[in-house]
């Protein structure tokens, strides 16, 4: 009787240890239609200022640069620095992300139209560099607001999801010569099919006066639009954003970025990026480098 009992007991505790290792292993994709409450349902579930994914939320651990900008130039004279700086080439990089809606069918309910605001912060923390006290290098606030209108076409087997337009600051909070900014108009369309994302931003940059330009001619580095496109399935994540200064010529500039993360336990994830080219941070807006870096990651693009 008792070897039957601690027999039941074994079964039933393989068996649970079997859905519980499912459960912590099997992930489940947020959609950007959910991401961003396209339809009725979500909408009344989510409501109103709520605090909700946007990008990637990730820690690389060690990021490897092969270019350590160790002094920061512009064209404004204002806004170079003289002497080297004494940077080491690895350093911690983090970005956190969010955003939350803030009002509802802005043009009615047959129309829709939700507005939307968003923040994401990337730092570069030089925690490896005890020569100089472990300074954070650099300092990426980017708050924006922006309306989001749902769409409904396919077109090559991707749904439209929506359209939409906002204003973005993106500066790196510092004082002269070190302070970098610029304010954006920046319009967005979504596809979407049961993998796959793709978000196109095409951007116009709101000019600045000679004197108060910390960084004249961005966009012919860090582009005037960028591409995302997101892939995940089971336990694999990959992304790539590319931007481009949409000139050619001397002016043919732009970067390439690739994440890939892997689902170890549960939300986390193992999270490694390459990027290359210019404007890794709004320092090096007008710098060429690659890097690589490996880390954690709890929220992807999907």
């Amino acid at each position: 009787m008792k070897l039957k009992i601690y027999f039941i007991l074994l079964i039933s505790f393989a068996f649970v240890s079997h859905s519980v290792a499912q459960d912590l292993f099997s992930k489940q994709q947020i959609s950007l239609h959910e991401q961003w409450d396209l339809d009725d349902t979500h909408s009344n579930q989510s409501g109103l200022f709520r605090v909700k994914q946007y990008k990637p939320l990730y820690i690389l651990l060690g990021n490897y640069t092969s270019n350590i900008n160790k002094k920061p130039q512009s064209d404004n004279p204002n806004n170079s620095v003289p002497d080297n700086i004494p940077l080491k080439p690895i350093e911690l990089k983090f970005q956190i992300s969010f955003k939350t809606k803030i009002f509802n069918d802005l043009l009615g309910s047959k129309l829709g139209g939700d507005i939307w605001m968003g923040y994401t912060q990337t730092s570069r923390w030089q925690l490896y560099n005890g020569d100089i006290s472990r300074p954070f290098r650099e300092t990426n606030y980017e708050p924006e607001i922006m309306y989001i209108m749902p769409t409904s076409y396919e077109i090559c087997g991707l749904k439209g999801l929506f359209a939409g337009i906002g204003i973005n600051h993106q500066s790196n909070g510092r004082s002269d010569p070190l302070s970098r900014s610029w304010n954006r108009l920046i319009a967005q369309v979504a596809w979407e099919s049961e993998h796959l994302s793709i978000i196109l931003k095409p951007w116009w940059r709101i000019q600045e006066s000679a004197a108060n330009d910390n960084n004249p001619g961005i966009e012919n580095y860090m582009g005037r639009g960028e591409l995302m496109a997101a892939y995940g399935k089971g336990r694999h994540d990959i992304s790539l954003i590319a931007r481009h200064s949409m000139h050619f010529g001397k002016n043919n500039r732009g970067s390439i970025q690739i994440d890939y993360a892997l689902q170890i336990w549960d939300n986390l994830k193992f999270h490694t990026q390459i990027f290359h080219g210019y404007g890794e941070s709004m320092i090096d807006y007008n710098h060429k480098q690659t890097t690589i870096g490996f880390g954690l990651s709890l929220i992807e693009w999907r």
